[in-house]
């Protein structure tokens, strides 16, 4: 005898169940049931998960929901039809947009009016028929609303009350002629899970495990259970379990019997949706091609028209040329990009600036018939002003059939130490401590607990430790994705339940975007990009300071002056090409033009250097390798990257040269290459490849290696498109910073946070660099940072407000506003004019910003404190007691306190005054490493900036620390790393002894070992920015 598994948590009811769905789909085909339900708490977060497991087992899926209501009750439903999932997710909408975010609350009546298509379980400790008071009234209501599809639940977990509790339950069946169904409470796929759910539920209320009593369950039988268990634990009772399978075959609907339609658009009267594509994609022609459109693009054209028509895509790309001609409208900059540049018809909208016939890009990277997929393009828009592009999409489109796509937040390592370690009731400092030495990827490790004092073989850190990897990965929090929005020609709320956003004005779906692509649905994804908003704010200073108008279009394109700068590896700051490997590569590859931009910005990914490419390239450019074609057929394909490809349109225009696929079957080849590390799939086409090749007298040591490369991409190959799209920004970023630092420097503090480094940094390469940065100043700065004249008619930096620490929007505008009736006299005058908080008033103090006002720091941060308290004193006094004299700020001090203030400083660097102790310790400097020859030993010590791991490095550790005069790139080998491992995670001023290696102009640092620089006084921490 088999049953239905009818009342199954998974981790997406939320902190509750402690399984993947996938395992308990995958847990049901292995026991044989005969079908098992998901009903996560208020919500199908997972269904889309389970669909796929189910799929993959042949195991019986169905959706359902356990559903909260006002009175503290709840009830499970299961979906029974199309019909009965539409009001499903209605229902559950209704309740989560009424709510606090993470909460849901429906009334009986409302389960009633959705009830049809529905099949009710009443019954579980939280039911209405396990309290005192008979539920007369709910229970006539249910009657009528669900009739047949009405049942009570049993549940037994061998609890002490459960005897008490199903006599009543049974006595309430009765009396309202109910049927019972065996169904107990399923929380996790296999009993193992048990601690990790009682952690969980610790987290979820906010409790110790040692606090948490009755809130725990009280035994591990909420496990799935086989049927053989099943038929022992129900059988005084086997036709209650029977009954669940005639339940369950009750229940036909299955997810992908969701229909859906993308909105076609708003369209002229009298005109179809492929109609007005045609005309406006040819009237974006005409303005692309003055001149006349040429025959190939007009071949290309209409060959995408035609498949777009036949996919039915006419609708979503009317979309995006409403959106992109809205933010052209409104003054909003925005750039598609992505594979979206492989199309002709995204050329002429005006959605991409790329013009892919005269680069030769493969359309089908984009949409191929062959791929059952939508199109995906990503829309990127400056991320100050995406907001409004977002409310417009809801304007137009209605917020019934217009919300973002969710994002998952799960647990990683630091959080889940945290969260876990509290649970646990172990010392907050101590979970802190390991948390700070443990990467924010991968898990939890033996070493990690002893670097931070603690014993792995100690039964609560071992605890810790297991629990801790066992929650990472799991859901703990629904976010919104940075972006991505559901449309739908009908309403949303019928194909998935939508709820409020943290932020405000917007709604999100209860999926994520993998979700959204496995049924097949349009996901539109606005995207902001600090970049883009840098770019705005540097041509609009150049307008209104120097009467320069300038944008994308028309910067001046293959400036030798950029290409100059760019080839030195000079490039903090510029889009796409600042990270420590871009410096390193940009020396070597000495980009001329916009497509040697194209394929640096490439270059440095996975994909290229795992496949071995990216040497053979650069040997070849440097004319110490032939440019060599295996077969003529390839140099059209590899032509413009000198016989390497480097790029994914590369791969599949070579597989169908060399190797006959179609088109898509050339895109399935790309899709397999993304997917081969994680689901396997590629070695299929391996025999293909190679020996088409060689039938065509391609060597075959060559197509091997091909094949090799092809394996390479998988770990992220980059898109010729993308980088193209990107590396018009990225010149753009260059050109400015070449011609105009300050106004650059200005726009891109501005359009913090963006990029790859703090403010700190960039004031300090700015200043390097020669342009004036002046600080913060209550008498001249506004929020954001501006720019004052020079007498040479260029300009300096003035520090925005925006830079303090503590100091809001509101108090800078409360500063600009007093400022309009005049100068500020004195710091009484400026808190009498402006009525700032005590607290504000100390953080512009402690940063210098009352220097115009009080030369002496200290000084200003007495008197902030007593003029704020002025307005207090119930009585004036007659003589003011003397005011104390203070010590004045050493400039070591000033620049500290800057740091600590404003986490940056415009008069030193945090070094500089350490450098005669550093000197005469040996201790070089950026710079004059720099100067030294290949293979000399030295010591250096800088703040470390940044530190990065990539996970094709074989465990390499890359570091950047900065000094006075720069920056200085350290590398760390695996041995070295584990040896010195503390000091590498936390040290925020290092000391290294090494190695220097230098070939090409580009210099490093090989670490052989760690240390702590011996300073009278320690620099101020500065915080890295970490990647992995």
């Amino acid at each position: 005898m088999s049953y239905a598994a009818l009342w199954c948590k998974s981790n997406f009811s939320f902190l509750e169940g402690a399984s993947h769905p996938s395992e308990l789909v995958e847990q049901a085909a292995t026991l044989g049931l005969h079908a098992i339900a998901l009903t996560d708490r208020d919500g199908v977060y997972g269904a889309v998960q389970a669909l796929l497991a189910a799929e993959s087992t042949g195991a019986r899926l169905i959706i359902g929901s356990e559903i909260s209501l006002d009175d503290g009750s709840t009830i499970i439903l299961l979906c029974r039809t199309r019909k009965g999932y539409s009001n499903l997710c209605r229902l559950i909408s209704a309740g989560r947009m009424r709510s606090p975010k993470g909460e849901s609350k429906v009334s009986w009546e409302e389960v009633c009016s959705h009830s049809e298509g529905l099949l009710a379980l009443w019954g579980g400790d939280r039911s209405l028929l396990l309290r005192k008071a008979d539920p007369d009234v709910v229970a006539r209501q249910l009657k009528e609303a669900f009739h047949d599809h009405l049942h009570v639940i049993i549940s037994r977990h061998r609890r002490a009350d459960d005897v008490a509790k199903e006599a009543l339950l049974r006595l309430r069946a009765r009396k309202y002629d109910l049927p019972t169904l065996a169904v107990p409470e399923v929380l996790y796929h296999e009993v193992s899970r048990r601690p990790l759910q009682d952690v969980m539920t610790c987290i979820r209320h906010g409790v110790t495990l040692s606090s948490a009593g009755r809130r725990l369950k009280p035994n591990a039988e909420y496990d799935l259970k086989s049927p053989a268990r099943m038929k022992r634990l129900y059988r005084d009772d086997l036709e209650s379990l029977e009954r669940t399978c005639a339940v369950a075959d009750s229940c036909t609907f299955t997810m992908r019997e969701i229909a859906y339609r993308y909105p076609s658009g708003q369209l002229p009267n009298g005109m179809t949706g492929e109609e007005w594509l045609r005309k406006i994609t040819y009237e974006g022609a005409a303005q692309r091609y003055p001149d006349g459109i040429p025959d190939e693009v007009t071949l290309q054209v209409e060959k995408e028209l035609g498949l777009i028509t036949e996919l039915k895509y006419t609708g979503y790309f009317v979309t995006m040329w409403e959106i992109v001609r809205y933010c052209r409208r409104e003054g909003i900059l925005c750039q598609g990009r992505g594979s979206a540049a492989n199309s002709a018809v995204c050329f002429c909208l005006g959605i991409t600036a790329i013009d892919p016939v005269r680069m030769g890009l493969l359309f089908e990277r984009f949409i191929s018939r062959e791929r059952a997929e939508p199109p995906d393009i990503d829309l990127d828009i400056m991320h100050e002003r995406r907001e409004e592009v977002i409310q417009h999409v809801y304007d137009e489109y209605g917020r019934s059939r217009a919300a973002m796509v969710a994002n998952v937040v799960r647990y990683r390592a630091k959080r889940a130490i945290r969260e876990v370690g509290k649970v646990l009731g172990m010392a907050e400092s101590a979970c802190d401590r390991l948390a700070k030495l443990t990467s924010s990827y991968g898990d939890l490790t033996d070493p990690a607990l002893r670097d931070a004092g603690l014993d792995p073989d100690q039964p609560l850190h071992r605890h810790l430790l297991t629990i801790s990897n066992e929650i990472i990965g799991m859901p703990r929090h629904l976010s919104i994705h940075p972006g991505g929005f559901l449309l739908g020609a009908e309403e949303i709320l019928d194909i998935v339940p939508v709820e409020n956003a943290t932020m405000e004005k917007r709604t999100v779906i209860q999926w994520d975007k993998d979700d959204v692509e496995a049924l097949g649905l349009f996901k539109l994804d606005l995207l902001g990009l600090g970049a883009l908003t840098q770019l705005d704010i540097c041509f609009r200073l150049l307008a209104s300071h120097r009467g320069v108008n300038l944008s994308m279009a028309t910067i001046p394109a293959d400036d030798r002056a950029t290409f100059d700068m760019i080839a030195r590896g000079d490039t903090v700051g510029v889009f796409q090409i600042e990270s420590r490997a871009q410096q390193a590569m940009l020396p070597r590859l000495r980009p001329r033009n916009y497509y040697d931009l194209v394929i640096e910005i490439a270059i440095i990914r996975p994909g290229p250097i795992t496949g071995g490419m990216v040497h053979p390239y650069l040997r070849r450019r440097n004319g110490e390798e032939a440019v060599i074609y295996p077969h003529p057929c390839l140099e059209p394909v590899l032509q413009r990257t000198l016989g390497i490809p480097l790029f994914q349109e590369q791969v599949m225009k070579l597989a169908m040269v060399a190797a006959d696929y179609s088109p898509g079957e050339a895109d399935q080849l790309r899709r397999d290459m993304a997917a081969w590390k994680k689901k396997g799939g590629l070695e299929r086409h391996h025999d293909r490849l190679v020996n088409r090749m060689r039938e065509k007298g391609i060597d075959n040591a060559f197509a091997e290696r091909v094949f090799e490369q092809i394996k390479g991409f998988g770990e992220y190959g980059f898109p010729e498109s993308h980088s193209a799209s990107f590396a018009l920004i990225s010149y753009a970023s260059a050109w400015l910073r070449c011609h105009y630092p300050a106004e650059f420097l200005c726009s891109i503090l501005n359009a913090q946070p963006m990029g790859f480094y703090s403010p700190a940094t960039l004031v300090q390469d700015a200043i390097r660099h020669g342009v004036s940065v002046r600080p913060v100043d209550v008498s001249w700065s506004s929020w954001d940072c501006t720019l004052e004249p020079l007498p040479d008619g260029e300009f300096a930096v003035r520090m925005g407000l925006r830079h303090v620490n503590g100091l809001g929007k509101k108090d800078a505008e409360t500063i600009q506003n007093a400022r309009i009736n005049g100068p500020f006299s004195d710091i009484d005058d400026f808190v009498r004019r402006t009525s700032l908080d005590e607290g504000v008033l100390r953080s512009l103090a402690q940063a210098g910003g009352f220097e115009s006002l009080e030369r002496h720091r200290r000084q200003a941060v007495w008197r902030v404190k007593g003029a704020s308290r002025t307005d207090t004193l119930p009585l004036a006094v007659a003589e003011p007691d003397p005011e104390p004299v203070f010590e004045l700020l050493s400039e070591a001090d000033k620049t500290a306190w800057d740091y600590r203030a404003s986490g940056h400083s415009t008069r030193a660097h945090p070094l500089l005054a350490l450098r005669p102790l550093l000197s005469a310790q040996g201790i070089l400097s950026a710079s004059e490493i720099r100067a030294l020859q290949d293979r000399s030993l030295v010591r250096y010590a800088g703040l470390v900036i940044c530190r990065q791991r990539p996970g094709n490095a074989n465990g390499v550790t890359f570091m950047t620390l900065e000094d006075e005069t720069g920056h200085a790139n350290l590398i760390i080998w695996k041995d070295i790393y584990q040896r010195h491992r503390i000091l590498a995670k936390t040290t925020s001023f290092l000391g290294v002894t090494g190695e220097i290696q230098s070939r090409s102009g580009i210099t490093h640092l090989i670490a052989r070992r760690l240390w702590v620089p011996r300073v009278t006084a320690r620099p101020e921490v500065v915080k890295s920015r970490d990647f992995h």
